[in-house]
């Protein structure tokens, strides 16, 4: 091949011709891939001041994102399950039988329960409740599902607010003191709830109504009623009266 092309002119100048075409195509090439680059900067460019200027669809545009974010959090998040928790314990000068007794008494969470209006209780096992939530009024039945006396009661919303709750009693270093722990979870309602939670707002409310809580039972000495049913699986196991 390498004879043939030094001797003859013809197939020098075809093959020159050959390696020609071949880097203009190569030129075409580079040009198409350029242009192609640039019109996407210029689209997403473009596309990012339309979006800034116009506010609905920047606001349709967000939407869509933020959609997409709250699939990929619904899906990385068990469905229903409630977003905040608190917890907060409090010691309190009084026997644990007190303490729990006094608690036992549920329509008297008002008394010291920020917010709470009225709380019945409907059976041995449901209380209905009734609160102002961030100045809007809520209504929810919870039902007890674990109550074991002097221990603990558990108990979880079954509609309305998204709410679950245990409450524990346990001796703080003699027989005449008390340390209670409260655990709450919660989904908040709207941008108020939302933002009071984000700063802390409902964790101070709790370790209020705990204080308010020691200063009624530190007060009276005495619980005011007492209910030592047993609860297990949202059941009472002896047949017991509240």
């Amino acid at each position: 091949m390498a004879t043939r092309l030094g001797s003859d002119p013809l197939l020098r100048a075809q093959v020159a011709e050959a390696i020609v075409q071949l880097q203009k195509a190569k030129g075409r090439i580079r040009k198409t891939r350029s242009h192609n680059a640039r019109n996407l900067i210029l689209f997403l460019t473009g596309g990012g001041i339309v979006i800034a200027a116009v506010p609905s669809l920047r606001e349709t545009v967000l939407n869509k994102m933020r959609g997409r974010n709250d699939d990929r959090a619904s899906a990385a998040k068990p469905s229903g399950s409630p977003a905040n928790t608190i917890e907060q314990e409090i010691e309190v000068e009084v026997p644990v039988s007190t303490a729990y007794n006094q608690w036992t008494q549920f329509e008297e969470f008002p008394s010291f329960m920020e917010g709470v209006d009225e709380v019945t209780q409907l059976d041995n096992t449901l209380l209905h409740w009734a609160a102002t939530v961030a100045g809007k009024k809520a209504e929810w039945d919870a039902k007890i599902i674990e109550q074991v006396p002097d221990r603990r009661i558990v108990w979880e919303s079954v509609d309305g607010k998204q709410t679950r709750g245990t409450v524990t009693f346990e001796s703080a270093g003699s027989a005449s003191r008390t340390r209670i722990r409260l655990n709450m979870s919660y989904t908040p309602d709207g941008l108020t709830e939302k933002v009071g939670s984000a700063v802390g707002l409902d964790g101070r409310r709790v370790r209020g109504d705990l204080e308010r809580f020691r200063e009624l039972i530190e007060g009276r000495k005495v619980e005011a009623g007492a209910w030592r049913g047993e609860i297990k699986d949202g059941e009472t196991t002896d047949g017991s009266k509240p």
